[in-house]
């Protein structure tokens, strides 16, 4: 037997590793990541911070862990894989009934204040001279469900070395400005004469995450929290939709990718679960303990993949970003805020 002979098994097993050696791998970097993710709800449950935003801080502390050593296939996991499942698995909170319920007026609406955000973003990030992957992060993000939306769209996002720091940058700062907007908007929209459902619309159509909205609609009524929670669950039925169509432009544009292999999918396999999930759901298909179950799980899952990504940020790439990219997230929030109340108003 020759030499190259007695040597092709090995190789063989080196680049087809089992199962047992992937979870080898990957086990400290989740481990890690699952442990962050405990601190933070741990601190968002005793002292009141949001969850997201705790994970984020303290993954970027953790910086150091991903520079090398055993936690870097994990960490590269978790920021992938496991956030992608935790988005796919949103699905299971939407449901046809959901959209009946609110009416074709207000349903209009909801996607105009999308659909404009995201454009103002794209004009707005040129006139800043910010580039226009941090326009539909940002955007996206400000537009449809926050945190949640800032990782599904980074998923399909052309890469680039600013990827993460954008990434980053955008959780970072749409979950602050949705912890101000839950305090400050309950105590503005009265100057407008709003009624109790007209208050939930506005606060579920603009604050960017669920919890805050959630927050901020019951700390004015249960009518008003009731109608903000049903309307940011439609504005998150928006996630799948508009990845889609980025997905969909990025195939067109990016044709040197294509030709190098990196071609992104026609529809990302995360958006399949959550188009799944949303359809089985409005069937009637997963009973309600189910659902409620696979919530959470979702929940959890953002949270190890936040906090994963976090970890593999520095914080001074952060920093770097720039009062401009501050400036723009703040104009599409307000932006966004102006719209969706012009829009109540009309409708009446």
């Amino acid at each position: 037997m020759t030499a190259g002979e007695d040597t092709a098994p090995e190789a063989t097993e080196k680049s087809a590793p089992t199962l047992a050696s992937r979870l080898r791998d990957y086990a400290p970097g989740v481990l890690v990541a699952a442990t962050v993710a405990v601190a933070a709800q741990f601190l968002s449950e005793h002292y009141g911070a949001p969850a997201m935003l705790m994970a984020l801080l303290l993954g970027i502390a953790l910086n150091f862990l991903t520079e090398e050593g055993k936690c870097v296939a994990g960490v590269n996991f978790t920021a992938r894989t496991i956030l992608r499942i935790g988005v796919a698995l949103l699905g299971v909170r939407i449901s046809v009934a959901l959209l009946i319920g609110l009416g074709p007026g207000l349903i209009a609406l909801l996607v105009a204040g999308v659909v404009a955000t995201i454009l103002f973003g794209f004009v707005a990030a040129k006139l800043l001279g910010r580039g226009w992957r941090l326009a539909l992060l940002t955007g996206g993000s400000v537009a449809i469900c926050g945190a949640s939306a800032a990782m599904a769209i980074a998923a399909v996002l052309p890469k680039n070395q600013y990827s993460e720091r954008n990434l980053i940058f955008t959780v970072l700062s749409v979950t602050v400005l949705s912890t101000v907007a839950m305090i400050v908007y309950p105590l503005l929209i009265p100057v407008f004469g709003l009624k109790d459902q007209a208050i939930g619309v506005f606060l579920g159509g603009t604050i960017h995450d669920v919890a805050q909205v959630v927050g901020a609609g019951f700390s004015v009524s249960d009518e008003a929290g009731e109608t903000a929670t049903l309307v940011k669950l439609i504005r998150v039925t928006m996630l799948a939709p508009v990845v889609l169509v980025f997905t969909l432009v990025f195939r067109a544009t990016h044709k040197s990718e294509a030709e190098a292999g990196k071609r992104p999918p026609l529809i990302p396999g995360f958006v399949l679960g959550f188009l799944a999930l949303a359809a089985l759901n409005s069937f009637g298909l997963i009973p309600r303990q189910a659902a409620d179950i696979t919530a959470d799980v979702s929940g959890w899952a953002l949270l190890f993949g936040i906090a994963a990504v976090g970890m593999k940020t520095a914080l001074k790439s952060i920093l770097a970003v720039g009062r401009e990219a501050v400036l723009l997230v703040v104009a599409e929030t307000v932006f966004l805020a102006a719209f969706i109340l012009l829009g109540i108003k009309y409708l009446g």
